[in-house]
């Protein structure tokens, strides 16, 4: 197993090197993002949670929806005709609590209740709640909380989305950074490789002693080493690029070749765009952040049930009225109590209101966790703003001290291969020169990634401020 495995790295190693001489797979951050933004699965599952929402408000909605019913029946024992009724009915909720109702009632039979009126009867009727449900109810509640947890489902999944994207562009530059190492790596084995050969060959003038080549030979052996290793990062940071590419219809993006980065570190807006950044981001207002938004229309929710809580203390006074006509009669209207009518007025009240004490504390504890839920997550934001804005401005003064410290070195190296040529210096001064610049890029690279990441992080914020903060509710 062992065996197969290094065989394998070998193939695909070979595979990496002479891919530098062919045409390649590049692709850029920009083309990266917009695939992970257009095909990956949870950016897809996000769409579909506000498509979820949408459809808990038509849910919502049904509550007001009118009801059309129907019954046809008749009891018929021993020849005797009991009864035989048609019934048709249109039941229509409104609003503000007020029923409004209409039917047909057709009732015939020779068993027949006294209180039953026979033959066919029109009636009309409205239902209107005088203390509670009058103001608010449950349907218009459910209405209400449907669209708050819209806005709050839209506002959780653009801060969502937005970090997966800031995952994936990290990543992406991570992946540019472990390229450009490689890259270094191999450039070092080349020089080290051409500096053995011109070795050998002035031991081989006696110009040079043994030991020159020994040590050309052991640096050299070390740079290949470090190259081997540096191949390895980048193809793992591949597979963890790898993860963020898909393709239509959920199928993943199987890599049959080795991509690369179309875009490089010393390439980026970044670096003249940070401060109109910084700059951006101080003058959005954190109220309109999406997760500050979330907890705003969470409040809503929150309100909106206590509200309804607070029906519970109103005593349930219902009053019905209904008018009736009979089929083929000459409908009066007016007065509305003097004929064909029907009257109710129900009344409930709970004598000591323990639950609805209860259900309405609690909600209004509620309430006031969440408002501490919504002060600790603005403290959270301004906190993770100026530390993005301090990691910003930071890594962008130690670039420029990075590459003052690495032209610094090359300056070194330069000078003591003169005097290497002159024969007043060794070739182990050289490799050690040469190390503190191979160092040195290698920490400027870091650094440049560094910058990249905590530009991304500020810019990917931005993205979670609503622009038009006309109306943030």
């Amino acid at each position: 197993m062992k065996k197969a495995n290094k065989v394998l790295f070998v193939l695909i190693f070979l595979l990496f090197q002479s891919g530098f001489a062919q045409d390649s797979l590049k692709i850029s951050a920009n083309e990266f993002i917009s695939v992970v933004k257009s095909y990956h699965p949870l950016a897809l599952k996000y769409r579909l949670q506000n498509k979820m929402a949408e459809a808990e408000i038509t849910r919502a909605r049904g509550n007001f929806d009118p009801v059309l019913a129907g019954k046809l029946g008749e009891k018929n024992i021993g020849g005797t005709r009991y009864y035989e009724q048609r019934n048709a009915a249109l039941e229509i909720p409104t609003w503000y609590g007020v029923e409004v109702t209409g039917s047909y009632n057709y009732l015939d039979g020779e068993k027949l209740d006294p209180s039953d009126t026979r033959g066919g009867l029109y009636q009309f009727g409205v239902t209107v709640p005088l203390a509670k449900n009058l103001l608010y109810d449950k349907r218009r509640a459910l209405l209400d909380q449907a669209k708050f947890a819209q806005k709050m489902t839209e506002a959780e999944q653009a801060v969502l989305t937005n970090d997966l994207l800031l995952e994936a562009e990290n990543t992406y530059w991570e992946w540019v950074q472990n390229y450009e190492v490689y890259k270094l790596k191999s450039e070092i084995v080349n020089i080290n490789r051409e500096r053995l050969k011109l070795t050998k060959k002035t031991f081989e003038y006696g110009e040079k002693p043994a030991i020159d080549t020994v040590e050309a030979l052991s640096q050299l052996q070390s740079f290949e080493l470090q190259q081997q290793d540096a191949f390895l990062n980048f193809v793992k940071s591949t597979r963890q690029l790898q993860l963020f590419l898909w393709k239509e219809n959920r199928q993943f993006y199987e890599l049959s070749q080795m991509i690369y980065p179309a875009d490089g570190l010393s390439r980026h807006p970044a670096y003249s765009d940070f401060e109109f950044l910084i700059d951006d981001v101080e003058s959005r207002q954190i109220n309109t952040h999406f997760s500050v938004l979330y907890y705003r229309q969470k409040q809503n929710i929150l309100e909106s049930e206590r509200r309804l809580k607070w029906q519970s203390f109103l005593p349930k006074i219902d009053f019905t009225y209904n008018f009736f006509n009979k089929e083929n009669y000459r409908a009066d209207y007016l007065p509305l109590f003097d004929n064909n009518f029907q009257y109710g007025l129900k009344l409930e009240i709970p004598v000591f209101q323990r639950e609805a004490r209860a259900n309405y504390q609690m909600a209004k504890i509620k309430l006031m966790q969440n408002e501490l839920d919504t002060d600790v997550k603005r403290r959270e934001l301004n906190v993770k703003i100026e530390t993005y804005k301090s990691e910003i401005l930071n890594y962008h003064t130690q670039i420029s001290l990075s590459e003052n410290n690495l032209q610094n070195y090359r300056r070194l190296l330069y000078a003591e291969e003169t005097r290497y040529s002159n024969g007043e210096s060794s070739l182990f001064l050289i490799n050690s020169r040469e190390n503190k610049v191979i160092e040195a890029q290698e920490k400027f690279i870091s650094i440049r990634t560094k910058f990249l990441k905590s530009f991304n992080k500020l810019k990917w914020m931005r993205e979670n401020f609503l622009y038009n903060t006309a109306n943030p509710e």
